[in-house]
């Protein structure tokens, strides 16, 4: 068995279950997720659902309505009065959280006669989505349906008990499980039922799953004699009006065996994962070898990225994307939780961590991501804009900063995370689907008039003016952090913060754009300028005093460098040099996997590949990925957390391709240790694709494809030159330092 595993790059697996949840091995379908631990004789398969968050009182939260109070707000920021000004931005209230993503249930598969396991292996296939659990006595396999939006397991390990429970690590007492197995005509099913607390939401959530096989009713287990095929489905429901009969229909109404479900899911989830692909030369004895002992030879030289896991981190974090998107995009936990205990709420933190999980989704040719994170806009944005009516007494949108995918009214706001202050969050959150549309050159469609909305806030809340009629941004905030108050300590409410001025620059040039109208470019011509501060940095805000606090995990005044590019080393070269300034002077605090890949995508836009691979290096070489490949917030495996799995890919695209403009670059930034390789698939602004690029110490092929004909300058370390593309057609470029 053990030579049942050609190697791969597309694969991982492993020669042990998974000691804890974290390791458990996972598969999607963007709206199911599912842990499979792998113990050969008592495995437990962990099921998720993108709707399943813990009532908490805050369904109904609202935004503080604080649009009279904003001239005194005003006055107090302006006065140095900051921390005043950030309790009346709280509306008087306590610190409210979302309401807590969870897990659902666990499968349980228990032998019956256990018998010696030899020869086990584990795997998740990245290309088809299954994960299979393999010894010489047995196997199961499983996969998240795509094309019948259910689980489906095959059990093949002699007899066995299936059953469900709902005691996972950290069950509040309040909510309440029931499982039970029953007969429904000639079917076998077994449900769980979990009823959440009365404290307004939802009022529960519900799992089926039809047995099939030699399979007859042991209590509220189901006893199973040989092959068997389970399918599941999941259901959440706003009152006690359970859905089990609808439930029912659909599981009966699906019918074949596991190759026949698996032939219809499989091209819905390979041909996206498939769009695009990263071949470091690492040697086929390499990619053989289990995950574990990638990780460990990784952290056996924690300074020097090893190829083999770089390249199965890239697609893996593909995978995983891909896997945590559909429904809605991936939240901080991805798709996958064990625990009822989900840090931050496993919410979608949207200040940072979600942008940054959605940083490779364009770029990496998975629009399915883009549309999934669309969904979630648009379910919120009437709640955005009553946000900026409440708040402001303003037109256009106001974004919280965290959401828990029920709502997007922003009403976690506390002194020290005064997020009514927190003016981009519209423009940040609207830009991944307006980079879509600058990768694909599809229609914007209705995200036109949410851009429009976005400029025409700023042009209702920028109404403050300096003695010159600049424009004198008042509340700000830079998510989440501020400069001294004159006790030296953080401050958070000030004025100007470097995010807001690029985010209403942004938002007013790019309104201007996709509706043709000029009306607010009196506005964006009074907007305060980037400040460059006596050290040569770019400041973190646009008007007098110290910085702040340089060990803060977040970079939030890099936006303008990364994603916008208005920042840029041909077109800025000053403020390009203060960006890099400001870059290097910015500690790691903790060590955040966000922060330190945030850092690597706008030394990626810097064009420092040393700076990249610095900080990819805090990633790979500080245990931060579990057995699945999954991250951690942390090093020492310390949270479990999406953000550096779904962002790496990006950063490796973004070092190894970029476009602006009529220019194309080719290794901008090519971290060190990764000499050699190809890159497949990838598309750029412009709709301009790298069906391949190889790169080797001396030399740089490419075959590029724009979707117009147009002339561009293809940039590398070897040189440039101007060149043809032809609508449609590939072109090949070549580069060495010689010609």
């Amino acid at each position: 068995m053990t030579d049942s595993l050609p190697a791969s790059a597309h694969r991982i697996w492993d020669c042990a279950p998974a000691v804890s949840w974290e390791d458990a091995f996972l598969a999607g379908n963007g709206e199911y997720g599912i842990m499979v631990c792998g113990d050969p004789h008592a495995e437990r398969v962990v099921v998720n659902h993108h709707r399943f968050v813990l009532p908490n009182g805050t369904h109904d939260a609202r935004a503080p309505e604080l649009a009279g109070q904003l001239p005194r707000i005003r006055e107090l920021v302006l006065a140095g009065r900051r921390t005043e000004a950030a309790r009346l931005l709280t509306g008087g209230r306590e610190l409210e959280w979302t309401q807590s993503y969870h897990p659902g249930f666990a499968l349980t598969v228990d032998a019956v006669d256990p018998g010696p396991v030899a020869d086990y292996r584990r795997w998740t296939e990245f290309d088809t989505g299954q994960v299979v659990v393999q010894w010489s006595g047995g196997r199961r396999r499983s996969f998240v349906s795509r094309a019948d939006a259910m689980i489906v397991t095959e059990l093949d390990m002699g007899d066995c008990v299936v059953g469900a429970t709902g005691e996972l690590p950290g069950l509040p007492a309040d909510v309440r499980y029931a499982c039970a197995a029953y007969r429904r005509g000639g079917l076998v099913l077994l449900r769980v039922r979990g009823c959440y607390p009365p404290v307004g939401g939802a009022y529960g959530f519900e799992g089926l799953t039809l047995l099939r096989g030699d399979v007859t009713l042991d209590g509220d287990r189901v006893a199973v004699r040989g092959p068997a095929l389970l399918t599941t489905v999941l259901d959440r429901v706003g009152g006690p009006r359970w859905r089990t009969g609808e439930l029912v229909e659909r599981l009966a109404a699906v019918d074949g065996d596991y190759d026949t479900l698996l032939a219809r899911h499989r091209p819905l989830h390979a041909e996206p994962y498939g769009r695009v692909s990263l071949d470091l030369g690492v040697p086929a004895a390499q990619r053989e070898l289990p995950v574990g002992e990638l990780l460990a030879r990784q952290r056996a030289a924690p300074h020097t990225p090893l190829p083999a896991l770089v390249e199965r981190l890239f697609h893996a974090g593909r995978y995983l994307l891909l896997s945590a998107s559909g429904e809605l995009p991936p939240r901080l936990s991805g798709l996958w939780l064990g625990s009822w205990d989900a840090a931050w709420a496993g919410d979608f933190t949207t200040d940072a961590n979600l942008n940054l999980q959605l940083a490779g989704a364009s770029l990496g040719a998975l629009p399915e991501v883009t549309a999934a994170h669309a969904r979630l806009v648009a379910g919120q944005v009437d709640d955005w804009r009553r946000n900026a009516r409440a708040v402001y007494g303003a037109r256009g949108l106001l974004a919280p900063s965290r959401t828990d995918g029920e709502h997007g009214h922003l009403f976690h706001v506390h002194p020290d995370w005064p997020f009514t202050a927190w003016l981009a969050g519209a423009d940040w959150l609207l830009f991944p689907l307006y980079e879509h549309h600058r990768v694909t050159g599809e229609p914007l469609g209705e995200v036109a008039g949410w851009l429009e909305e976005a400029a025409d806030f700023f042009a209702d809340v920028l109404t403050v003016t300096d003695d010159d009629g600049t424009v004198v941004i008042v509340p700000s905030y830079s998510p989440e952090t501020g400069p001294p108050d004159a006790d030296g300590r953080c401050a958070p409410v000030a004025v100007n913060a470097t995010m807001d001025v690029a985010a209403a620059r942004h938002a007013l040039r790019v309104a201007a754009e996709v509706t043709g109208s000029r009306r607010w470019d009196e506005l964006r011509g009074r907007l305060p300028a980037y400040r460059i501060d006596e050290r040569g940095a770019l400041a973190e805000w646009a008007w007098p005093g110290p910085p702040g606090d340089e060990e803060h995990r977040h970079v939030s005044h890099l936006y303008p460098v990364w994603p916008l590019g208005e920042i840029d080393p041909d077109d800025t070269p000053a403020l390009a040099a203060a960006a890099h300034r400001a870059l290097t002077l910015r500690g790691d605090e903790n060590l955040s996997a966000h922060g330190s890949l945030h850092r690597a995508l706008a030394a990626a836009r810097l064009r420092d590949g040393t700076l990249v691979g610095a900080n990819l290096g805090k990633i790979l070489g500080n245990d931060m990925f579990f057995r699945s490949l999954m991250s951690s917030h942390n090093p020492g495996l310390v949270t479990y957390n999406a953000d550096a799995a779904h962002a790496l890919p990006a950063v490796l695209i973004e070092s190894l391709a970029q476009a602006r403009e009529d220019v194309v670059r080719l290794l901008p930034a090519l971290p060190p240790g990764l000499d050699r390789g190809t890159l497949r698939g990838v598309t750029l602004p412009g709709r301009i694709t790298v069906r391949e690029l190889t790169w080797q110490p001396g030399r740089i092929t490419a075959w590029l494809v724009s979707a117009l004909t147009r002339t561009v300058e293809v940039r590398t370390p070897y040189g440039a030159a101007t060149v043809r593309l032809p609508a449609g057609e590939p072109v090949r470029v070549a580069y060495a330092p010689h010609g």
